[in-house]
């Protein structure tokens, strides 16, 4: 068994570790260990950069066919917080932020029991007619999976057909937590760990960049979450398609697992930190603010973090509605550039494909 000392000395030179590696530096190692070990690895990849972009989200809907215990978002039909947008408020949305100077539509929602593929199809092309200079980044995994299926496509057909309307690139959402016994206790309807590689495997060898996340700090284990971040680097092994990983903190407020509250900024930054050294082949990491808050994504950057997601413009709901300190999020360019200067480093404007911006 390696020790402490050796295992860090492994990550100093750039070497990869294993699972059982991983867990003795996630339970031995102190927090400023962590950090100064994440920080050099982020260093390099970007070196004194935090990157960020200016971006809003689309949420076309907040009812959904499945009622995962974790979830705070979703609504049913005749639910006074319910919504489901028609095409025409739909455009309407993007109108309105159309002179806002975003370089990334963000479209994730519930799973709609009626849509289909042909619907957000659809929808792709009506958002890029009217920003056709910003990225459409649409779609979880798990919503595509069931829209592809409800169409009776294959999962490279259903791909082409929203490439062709104008998707981008993917998100990282719905993988929550890859473990099959567990993800069956907290999200037993949602789609399998299995299809969720699948759509992404399918996008990788399509040339469709995409993220990954992991829903962390609720009933799962330290195993549970090495086990996760190996499955993806195995994956990025095979196909390099992942852009970002976006650890997710489970937040309690207005969901059946409430009780069992959530877990510190200390773990918080323990997991960025794991995050970064594990996954040496994933080119960044975010530390997603509007789910953190702002001060903690600050620290963040201390840990390995070098993107913290956009301007948002108050355009999404998902933390909000599960508690986060922002229950409006917006972030202004001087507010990034500031949080950037405090842990000593430079904000640097991207697009969805981490190519630099320059206004």
């Amino acid at each position: 068994m390696a020790t402490l000392e050796q295992i860090t000395q492994k990550v100093r030179c750039g070497e990869r570790i294993s699972g059982d590696e991983a867990l003795i530096l996630w339970l031995q190692a102190p927090l400023w260990l962590l950090g100064e070990l994440a920080t050099e690895a982020k260093r390099k990849v970007s070196g004194d950069k935090v990157y960020f972009n200016r971006n809003f989200h689309l949420e076309p809907t907040n009812l959904c066919v499945f009622n995962c215990k974790f979830c705070s978002y979703r609504r049913t039909k005749g639910d006074p917080e319910a919504w489901d947008y028609t095409m025409e408020q739909m455009e309407q949305i993007v109108r309105d932020r159309a002179e806002s100077g975003a370089t990334e539509i963000h479209i994730v929602g519930g799973v709609h029991p009626e849509h289909d593929i042909y619907f957000y199809a659809e929808l792709i092309r009506c958002v890029k007619a009217i920003m056709p200079q910003a990225a459409i980044k649409a779609f979880t995994a798990v919503e595509l999976a069931y829209m592809i299926r409800k169409a009776g496509l294959t999962t490279e057909e259903g791909l082409c057909l929203l490439i062709e309307s104008g998707m981008e690139a993917i998100p990282g959402g719905g993988a929550e937590i890859f473990d099959e016994e567990l993800r069956s206790k907290i999200c037993p309807e949602k789609g399998t760990t299995a299809e969720w590689f699948e759509v992404h495997d399918a996008a990788h060898r399509l040339g469709i960049k995409t993220n990954a996340t992991i829903l962390y700090g609720h009933v799962e284990s330290l195993e549970h979450r090495i086990d996760h971040l190996l499955r993806l680097r195995d994956q990025q092994d095979k196909t390099g398609g992942f852009n970002a990983f976006i650890p997710l903190k489970y937040r309690n407020f207005g969901n059946s697992m409430s009780e069992i509250g959530e877990v510190s900024i200390v773990e918080d930054l323990k997991m960025l930190a794991m995050s970064r050294i594990l996954l040496d082949n994933i080119p960044h990491i975010k530390a997603y603010w509007v789910m953190y808050g702002k001060q903690t994504t600050e620290l963040a950057l201390s840990f390995g973090a070098d993107d913290i997601d956009g301007t948002i413009e108050d355009s999404t709901k998902i933390y909000s509605m599960a508690g986060a300190a922002d229950q409006r999020p917006v972030m202004t360019i001087e507010q990034i550039e500031r949080i950037a200067a405090t842990a000593g480093l430079r904000a640097v404007e991207r697009d969805t494909f981490y190519n630099e911006i320059t206004r």
